[in-house]
């Protein structure tokens, strides 16, 4: 009796192999997630999904932030459905100073963003009101303005004036494109020219600051705007902040260059949620007359 209650009917099978190699066998599984699906804020670093992005005008749903657009992104937002007309595709320009790797960093571009230059001019209309409008392109040289940057606009705002139009014009730019040396400098005095002589003709000019807008863009005529309007939180100003600090000898306070600085110190009209521009600028060219030329 005493010998079946200490029976043991059910045996534990002991692996002769060490402990060590079931660590070495576990493998870590790791979701499959395709390339460019996720993008990181850069003002507040949430991860956010590129798709709800789009959908939302490339804007953080997080802080706000408002993601830099190309050209043909800014336009499809801004002007009437099937409105715009482009101009000026013919202009290229070349290497003036025969700056090396030049040539070759440009036909890249074109070919990767399929655009010719750093900025896009033509003709549209917002809710119905005819203007002409320039875009800059920051993904193209980083915005930076040469010689063609400098005739399109010049050409744009000429057109402006003869057809007495108002004229709107985006900017992004790091500046003047060093590849081109004083030919570059000499784009802010031309464009500048243009936009007296329209001034001069009672046009109005709107500019609308994006992030970022900087160097001789900012030095000419992105200030130069009848109304100037800003989106939120962009970088506006001249030089960078480091050298200015180091020429001034004091420090800058942190929102310096930003939009919302600008704005309090009397160099911006008004900061415009991007959801709400294109009715603000229909407001406006109401406002000033309303051209609704056929």
């Amino acid at each position: 009796m005493l010998k079946n209650i200490f029976r043991k009917n059910n045996y534990i099978v002991v692996s002769s192999k060490p402990l060590d190699s079931y660590h070495e066998e576990k493998t870590e599984v790791k979701p499959s997630i395709p390339d460019g699906m996720w993008t990181k804020c850069p003002h507040c670093f949430k991860i956010l999904y590129k798709e709800d992005i789009e959908k939302d005008g490339k804007i953080c749903s997080y802080c706000g932030y408002n993601f830099r657009l190309n050209p043909r992104e800014r336009l499809a937002m801004i002007l009437d459905e099937g409105s715009f007309k482009e101009f000026y595709t013919d202009i290229l320009g070349g290497n003036p100073l025969n700056f090396p790797s030049y040539d070759e960093k440009k036909k890249s571009l074109r070919e990767k963003l399929n655009e010719d230059e750093a900025v896009v001019c033509g003709e549209g209309r917002i809710n119905g009101n005819k203007v002409f409008i320039g875009v800059m392109n920051s993904e193209f040289l980083m915005g930076s303005m040469g010689t063609v940057v400098g005739e399109k606009l010049t050409k744009l705002i000429e057109e402006a004036t003869v057809y007495k139009t108002p004229l709107i014009i985006f900017t992004a730019s790091g500046g003047a494109r060093m590849q081109e040396g004083i030919l570059s400098l000499m784009q802010m005095a031309k464009v500048s020219g243009a936009l007296s002589r329209f001034h001069d003709a009672g046009g109005l000019y709107i500019t609308v600051l994006t992030d970022p807008t900087t160097g001789g863009v900012t030095a000419s005529f992105a200030m130069l705007g009848d109304i100037i309007i800003s989106e939120p939180r962009a970088l506006i100003g001249f030089a960078g902040r480091r050298v200015i600090e180091k020429t001034i000898g004091e420090k800058l306070p942190d929102d310096f260059q930003s939009a919302e600085f600008l704005l309090e110190n009397g160099f911006v009209d008004m900061i415009c949620k991007r959801a709400e521009l294109k009715s603000t600028l229909s407001k406006i060219l109401m406002l000033h007359g309303g051209v609704r030329n056929d």
